[in-house]
C-alpha cells in the first residue's frame, strides 16, 4: 500500500464510519517506533506505521486509522480528544476502533554483552569501574584529586 491508497481508504473509513470527511493529509511515518500512528494537533494529519500493516494485515490497520479519526473528529469539534477523555472513550467504543494497537514483534536482539571501561588514578592508584566513558581531562580522583587514565575496556557477554 502507498501514499495514495492510504489517503483514500482513511477518506473513505470518515465517510462510512463516521458520516464526516477527512480533509487533511494521511501519510506513512517509518519513524514512529512505538505506536500505531498518531494524529497531530497542529496540522491536523494522521501519520500511521507502516509496520503494523506488513505484521498485522489490513484489519489492524483499519483499527488504527479509527482510533486516530476519533482524536481527529473529536478535536476539530472542540469535543475531548484525549485518551482519558470521557467522550473519546465513548466514541471508540461506538465505531469498535481499539484503545490501544498490538505490540510489535521485535525483530533485532537486544544487546546480551556489557560493555565495562576501567580508569585509574595516576596519584593514589585507586581504580574506578564505570558503564559509560569519563572525560579524563575534566574529571579527577574523588579520594586525591589525581588524574584519571583509562586502562582498559573489557567486554562480558
Amino acid at each position: 500500500m502507498e501514499a495514495p491508497e492510504l489517503q483514500r481508504l482513511v477518506e473513505r473509513i470518515s465517510i462510512e464510519v463516521f458520516g464526516k470527511p477527512f480533509l487533511h493529509q494521511a501519510a506513512f511515518n517509518s519513524r514512529l517506533r512505538s505506536t500505531g500512528g498518531r494524529y497531530l494537533l497542529g496540522t491536523h494529519n494522521i501519520e500511521i506505521n507502516k509496520k503494523y500493516l506488513e505484521q498485522f494485515g489490513e484489519n489492524e490497520l483499519i483499527g488504527i486509522i479509527k482510533h486516530e479519526l476519533c482524536h481527529y473528529h473529536l478535536h476539530l469539534e472542540g469535543k475531548g480528544y484525549q485518551h482519558r477523555d470521557p467522550e473519546f472513550k465513548w466514541l471508540l467504543k461506538k465505531v469498535g476502533a481499539p484503545r490501544f494497537c498490538t505490540p510489535l514483534k521485535e525483530k533485532a536482539p537486544k544487546r546480551t554483552f556489557k560493555k565495562i571501561l576501567l580508569y585509574e588514578c595516576t596519584n593514589c592508584c585507586l581504580r574506578y569501574q564505570r558503564k559509560r566513558s569519563i572525560d579524563t581531562s575534566r574529571y579527577v580522583c574523588g579520594k586525591c584529586r589525581g588524574r584519571l587514565k583509562k586502562i582498559k575496556e573489557v567486554i562480558q557477554e
